[in-house]
């Protein structure tokens, strides 16, 4: 395994972060937004803009100006294929703006495809549909669990080790 593990987080976050040049980023910012500030010392960046948008009925089809495709669902899927085939190990760092439910979506999708363990897993439950139903069709057999939103709760609720 080359991707060793999977963050997601919130672009205020990212945007703090001392670069490293062994965390890639997927950096997702919403449309007519100015990219994100991330230090040049992360060497492997994806940048994508996209709304936290799910085309819900007739009145909101899909596709729209601004909305997740399958053309950015391939360009994830192709960066992450890159990463995880190197001959060295990384971390991968996915965010959004308020890193909730665009990132988690896509972080889910990095721990399916490589096996990485993905830190605060708990967390995704609020991934957005429409992006997990995109990155799932650009490779099939693949599945993305999105856990229940109790998960958090049962995580809050256990000891912790000393």
């Amino acid at each position: 395994m080359t991707i060793k593990q999977v963050f997601f987080a919130s672009r205020e976050l990212a945007e703090s972060l001392a670069g490293n040049p062994y965390m890639a980023v997927i950096s997702i910012t919403d449309p007519g937004t100015p990219e994100a500030r991330l230090d040049p010392a992360f060497r492997h960046v994806l940048r994508l803009s996209f709304y936290d948008a799910v085309p819900a009925d007739e009145f909101m089809p899909a596709p729209f100006p601004g909305l997740f495709d399958h053309h950015m669902a391939k360009q994830i899927g192709d960066f992450v294929g890159e990463l995880h085939a190197a001959p060295f190990e990384i971390s991968m760092m996915v965010h959004c703006e308020y890193g909730v439910s665009r990132s988690a979506a896509v972080a889910l999708y990095v721990e399916a495809r490589c096996g990485a363990p993905l830190s605060a897993r708990e967390f995704t439950y609020e991934a957005n549909q429409w992006v997990v139903c995109q990155l799932e069709q650009i490779d099939p057999g693949l599945e993305l669990e999105i856990p229940p939103k109790n998960t958090v709760h049962d995580r809050r609720q256990q000891q912790r080790s000393n």
